[in-house]
């Protein structure tokens, strides 16, 4: 019937509508960090886009540094900085390019981006295999 039709019809656009704005919002929290645009995988030569994520493009479970970030309240600060959320004893701040811990949005941070603050490395290692056991990348790419 045409009344089932257009509920069909509205569920789809709702579902669609709903699917864009959440991919739409979260790119924008690149911008809450240093360096948060060029951010590199350690699986290869690619960017890591969704940085707070376990998923390279975002979305879905949060990795370490996502969870730590969340809890500060999705903002760059001293004390997120200061925390090495990957647990590979290199601070969020020197993975991100930021060692000093004086970066603030909108502004050029004092290095590049060097390593991952989700992901423990180097990924071969045996103390980052156990914190990285979420990780695929080097099981299923053989990069490593």
């Amino acid at each position: 019937t045409c009344i089932g039709y257009i509920s069909r019809a509205m569920l789809k656009f709702v579902i669609l509508a709903v699917t864009i704005c959440s991919l739409s919002a979260y790119p924008s929290f690149r911008n809450k960090i240093p360096n948060g645009h060029k951010v590199p995988s350690p699986c290869n030569q690619e960017l890591w886009e969704g940085v707070g994520h376990m998923n390279i493009h975002g979305g879905g479970n949060r990795n370490p540094f996502g969870r730590a970030f969340d809890a500060a309240g999705k903002t760059w600060t001293k004390e997120l900085c200061s925390e090495d959320s990957d647990s590979d004893g290199v601070t969020n701040g020197a993975e991100l390019g930021d060692p000093d811990c004086k970066w603030l949005p909108g502004s050029t941070p004092t290095g590049p981006a060097n390593s991952h603050p989700g992901i423990c490395e180097p990924t071969t290692s045996e103390h980052c295999k156990e914190r990285n056991s979420w990780l695929e990348c080097a099981a299923k790419r053989g990069h490593f």
